[in-house]
């Protein structure tokens, strides 16, 4: 299984420039043959580019310094020196680009093809030829090439869906996205199953598809970085519309292990105004998961009451285990993707009513 990494820190350094070169015209019958330095070549720029042919940094943690090639130095008959080869960078759309020592945002790489030159190449020194004059006919100065940018960069990954799945550790989301599309993440009864976000692609009507994010489980304190909650909390920036995802704890053996859904929700809409107070303007869809559990069926009209008509915001109760109403929960995504925003005016399929 291929690893995944949202942040990476990598050294670039670009090429030197070469050096101009100090030479004479060495001909026969010349006795007094001028100056015929060439320039030295540029150096190499390092650039990164955002491709979908990518969807993690990890190459970048175990390649922490990258060189573009030196400029060639340049050579007699004034010919000047090779340029250094560019070195280009690939990272996946969706990669922000800071300068690790300032904090500076050098690039947000949002689309397929977006590059930016990060390091410019040193420029060739020049040659001899270039300095000779009225007064200096046979001049045997030329100059050192410059060396290339240096810097560090850190590179942060946003992963980019139109929709978002958020929710406590083990409400069901991996198996969610699992049964929508073709993503196959590692699902499991246990917190914390999901460690890193998951992409799925779902196919819709007419032969339309839009992209869905497995957030990893959110807890209390995200925002602080508990439960690894900042890395968590920074892809959900980049999402249009999320889907609350919901799940109905009871207590075992007279242990308080009970969790409330309205808890659950409230904490998880005050992680995310608290990361960023913007995340909850977006639309929402509340999902219930896990209605083939008779616990959890029951709670359907309160909980529904309670977000429908409380909350106004549109309410859904699935079982991504046995598939009940996902093919509504599809269509729901579908159109608010194509329309920007979850309806109210679809209840959930009565026919499926207990």
């Amino acid at each position: 299984m291929s690893q995944f990494a949202d942040e990476a820190i990598v050294e670039v350094v670009a090429g030197r420039g070469g050096d101009g070169m100090s030479s004479f015209r060495r001909e026969k019958y010349v006795a007094y043959g001028g100056p015929n330095g060439g320039d030295g070549g540029r150096g190499g720029d390092v650039v990164v580019e955002a491709t979908h042919n990518a969807n993690t940094l990890v190459a970048y943690r175990h390649q922490q310094r990258v060189e573009a090639e030196d400029g060639k130095r340049g050579g007699s008959k004034k010919k000047t020196g090779a340029d250094g080869d560019d070195r280009i960078l690939e990272v996946p759309v969706g990669t922000v680009i800071y300068d690790d020592d300032t904090g500076e945002q050098l690039a947000d790489l949002t689309d397929s093809g977006q590059r930016i030159v990060v390091a410019e190449g040193g420029e060739g020194g020049k040659g001899n030829a270039r300095f000779k004059s009225s007064t200096n006919r046979a001049p045997r100065k030329a100059t050192p090439g410059k060396p290339g940018e240096h810097l560090r960069l850190r590179l942060e990954l946003k992963l980019i869906a139109d929709v978002g799945l958020v929710g406590y550790p083990s409400v069901g989301k991996s198996t969610i996205i699992s049964t929508i599309s073709s993503a196959k993440p590692k699902t499991g009864a246990y917190h914390f199953t999901t460690i890193t976000p998951n992409l799925g692609v779902v196919d819709y009507k007419g032969g339309a598809s839009f992209v869905v994010a497995d957030i990893p489980g959110l807890i209390e304190g995200a925002h602080r970085g508990e439960g690894l909650g900042t890395q968590f909390l920074r892809h959900v920036e980049r999402t249009e519309l999320l889907v609350h995802v919901l799940e109905v704890i009871p207590s075992v053996d007279g242990q308080d292990t009970a969790r409330d859904p309205i808890d659950d929700f409230n904490t998880i809409c005050d992680e995310l105004r608290r990361y960023d107070t913007t995340l909850l303007d977006r639309p929402q869809l509340v999902v219930l998961n896990k209605i083939d559990l008779p616990y959890v069926r029951e709670r359907i009209d309160d909980l529904r009451e309670h977000f429908e008509e409380r909350k106004n915001l549109p309410f859904l109760p699935i079982s991504a285990a046995t598939g009940e109403n996902i093919d509504q929960f599809k269509d729901r995504l579908g159109e608010a993707v194509a329309t920007g925003g979850f309806l109210h005016d679809q209840p959930w399929d009565d026919d499926s009513a207990p």
